[in-house]
């Protein structure tokens, strides 16, 4: 009997012993339920005040991950003037280094939790290959907990093309264009650098209307959103107005001149003009300017072994007064002197030649009028106006 009146005072003393001692002590497999029992309330909280066991769950905040990127990494045809975002994993300290763009632009980064956002100012022009790059390590960016980047992050993208329908209707709208662009409502683009810049990745809607009367052989050639030799007689017109390379291509300069001018809305200098002149017997010149018929004349075309090309131009040169210099059909060489001269293909102009009559095929190519009527023509046929023959 004595072995059963003894195990409950055992017992008793290891209770008593795990008292005194915490949860150091373990007698028996009760007596470590009792210590588990006897930790996780009695003892439930340490002399800091916090629960026993929470101390035990506490790990150290893990690395700072990037999660996603704006525009993507790799991708291509980007809107050159949209925000550039990166996403991290955890909200991001107050003091953390920022992401870095390559090439740089003006712009501003801005921290809204565990986002970096980067508006530009005017964004990057057409074609640029743009480097995302985040610094990591020591020195890189931190979240409020302390953790950081483990690495440096980089991510790539190109920006696409401009669109021919905006470099349209900013001509349109500048005065470049025999028609008028006029936005839907509430799609104007605002002048300001970066909204046009956008403008011209990603157009506007709106509606073209054609200026006044002009002839079937000039509208049957305008393509909205297609590039077509209204275009190209407007562009030239607006790179003379603007000291560029008279070349007829929407290059690099071209646009950076052209979003220059929309947002000042600075107009073209000269209005729109277009000649027309016609091997109808007899031959004439005809000129609309701004959407109206302002001059009409008898001309003469080239001669049969020596006719004046049919076709549309735009004039890429002019001179108050020139001796022209060739070879007649039959070898013999000629040295003219003419004035009022345009030239619209190669050696073909109009200008001034003296003759007799006029309204019948006699030049050697060029489309010829009287003195007057060619000061006249002359007035209107600024850099980049077209001219049909036909």
């Amino acid at each position: 009997m004595s072995r059963f009146t003894n195990r409950p005072a055992l017992t008793a003393a290891g209770s008593a012993l795990v008292i005194a001692v915490g949860v150091t002590v373990a007698v028996t497999a009760s007596a470590r339920t009792a210590v588990t029992a006897t930790a996780s309330s009695a003892h439930g909280r340490s002399a800091q005040g916090r629960p026993a066991h929470a101390v035990s769950l506490r790990r150290p905040p893990g690395p700072l991950r990037v999660t996603s990127v704006t525009p993507g990494p790799g991708t291509s045809g980007v809107n050159g003037a949209g925000a550039v975002r990166v996403t991290f994993s955890a909200p991001l300290a107050a003091g953390s280094p920022l992401p870095r763009l390559f090439p740089a632009i003006a712009g501003t980064w801005a921290r809204s939790r565990n986002t970096a956002t980067f508006t530009p100012a005017a964004g990057f022009p057409a074609g640029t290959r743009v480097t995302l790059t985040v610094p990591g390590g020591a020195a890189g960016v931190k979240g409020t907990s302390g953790a950081a980047l483990a690495a440096r992050y980089t991510a790539r993208y190109t920006t696409g093309g401009y669109s021919t329908l905006r470099l349209q209707q900013a001509l349109g709208q500048l005065g470049y264009l025999p028609l008028t662009w006029v936005p839907v409502l509430g799609d104007a683009v605002p002048p300001d650098a970066n909204a046009e810049l956008s403008a011209a990745y990603r157009p506007p809607q709106g509606t073209f209307s054609w200026q006044g009367d002009y002839p079937a052989s000039l509208t049957a050639r305008w393509r909205p959103g297609a590039a077509n030799v209204i275009d190209t007689g407007a562009i030239m017109a607006f790179e003379a107005d603007h000291g560029l390379t008279m070349d007829g291509d929407a290059t690099p300069a071209f646009w950076a001149a052209l979003l220059r001018a929309a947002v000042t809305g600075q107009r073209g200098a000269h209005g729109y003009t277009y000649a027309l002149a016609s091997k109808d017997s007899p031959e004439t010149l005809t000129i609309w300017h701004d959407g109206r018929r302002v001059f009409r004349s008898l001309a003469n075309t080239g001669i049969p072994v020596a006719p004046t090309a049919d076709g549309t131009y735009p004039v890429y040169e002019r001179l108050r007064y020139q001796v022209m210099t060739g070879t007649n059909p039959d070898g013999t060489h000629y040295a003219d002197p003419v004035e009022y001269v345009a030239y619209f293909d190669g050696g073909e102009a109009v200008h001034y030649f003296p003759r007799y009559a006029y309204g019948f095929p006699q030049s050697l190519g060029c489309v010829e009028l009287p003195l007057a009527e060619a000061a006249t023509a002359w007035s209107y046929l600024s850099y980049g106006s077209l001219v049909t023959v036909g």
